[in-house]
């Protein structure tokens, strides 16, 4: 299994930017995706997740109406469009197979998105 994640860059307040997890290793179509970030010296926090089919989408409440989910299983691939964004965005942004918190699962590496001025 891997995942690997890439669009995450330096981009100034109420920019906008698109997060790409690509898949590899496991049949893309029976796994829900999520994504997570994590902020220096803190534990993941889940962003935003979207179940197998893509029909069922949940957002953290922090960034519900600015950021978007979405998968794309021709291409293994799976979306987070940011928009708005805001310097507490800042953080280090991760792929994971599944949508349930509580369960382990794979992990992409990581990519980074800074939001400053």
């Amino acid at each position: 299994v891997q995942l690997v994640e890439s669009g995450g860059q330096l981009v100034q307040p109420g920019g906008s930017l698109r997060l790409s997890c690509v898949a590899s290793g496991f049949t893309f179509t029976s796994y829900g995706m999520s994504w997570y970030r994590q902020f220096p010296g803190k534990e993941r926090e889940l962003v935003a997740s979207i179940n197998l089919g893509g029909r069922n989408i949940n957002y953290a409440d922090s960034v519900k109406g600015r950021f978007t989910i979405s998968r794309d299983d021709a291409n293994r691939a799976v979306y987070l469009q940011m928009t708005s964004l805001k310097p507490e965005d800042t953080a280090t942004y991760y792929c994971k197979r599944g949508t349930n918190p509580r369960t382990w699962d794979y992990w992409g590496q990581g990519t980074q998105v800074t939001v400053s001025s």
